[in-house]
């Protein structure tokens, strides 16, 4: 399934100063029952979000309206575990559109690609002084520049590069999943099998 394209994205953050985050934590597993890929954001985060009565916790960040944005700046190593997509589904229907953070488990990286969710991986330098920053001013905001595979603090922050596979690249450059962007090659798909078709018959 296609998503919106991904070029520039300038907007506030939510902080989450924790590490080893697991997909368990991101969405507990007993939510897991939907065939569909919407509304899982309103279990993001769950058993933090919300005390065993179904109250608020209050001091949970994603609580705090002081926070909000389309980026969540995470701890060290977010992502482990299971490597269940839900997860990303789950922060990708909140409203988030990238997750920075200094390590990512490789399996929840590449479902975020499959899935149009954007992972920065940052040296654990800048995201510390981000996430410094994030919590003691809820209005930072933080661009990042996929094209150019940048990212920095609004207005003047110094770029730091972040690697991105070139492939899922393009395809969130177009907003395209794995099936749309075969689909977009098929004239070209069609055109290398009729030449080989072709040279096989000569």
């Amino acid at each position: 399934m296609s998503k919106e394209k991904f070029t520039l994205l300038e907007s506030t953050c939510v902080p989450l100063p924790f590490e080893n985050i697991d997909t368990d934590q991101i969405i507990p597993a007993r939510f897991l029952t939907a065939t569909t890929r919407e509304g899982f954001g309103e279990n993001l985060f769950r058993d933090w979000r919300y005390d065993k009565s179904g109250q608020k916790n209050k001091d949970f960040i994603l609580n705090n309206d002081s926070y909000g944005g389309k980026i969540l700046v995470a701890g060290k190593n977010f992502g482990s575990g299971s490597s269940r997509e839900h997860a990303i589904w789950a922060i990708y229907d909140y409203g988030f559109r990238a997750v920075v953070s200094s390590f990512f488990a490789d399996i929840f990286r590449n479902n975020s690609l499959n899935n149009g969710l954007l992972p920065v991986v940052v040296p654990e330098k800048f995201l510390d002084s981000l996430m410094d920053m994030v919590l003691n001013d809820p209005d930072q905001k933080v661009r990042i520049d996929l094209e150019n595979q940048v990212i920095s603090t609004v207005p003047d922050g110094d770029p730091v590069h972040f690697e991105i596979n070139p492939y899922k690249k393009e395809c969130l450059l177009k907003g395209l999943d794995d099936i749309d962007y075969l689909l977009s090659k098929k004239d070209l798909i069609t055109a290398f099998e009729l030449a080989k078709k072709s040279e096989d018959e000569n």
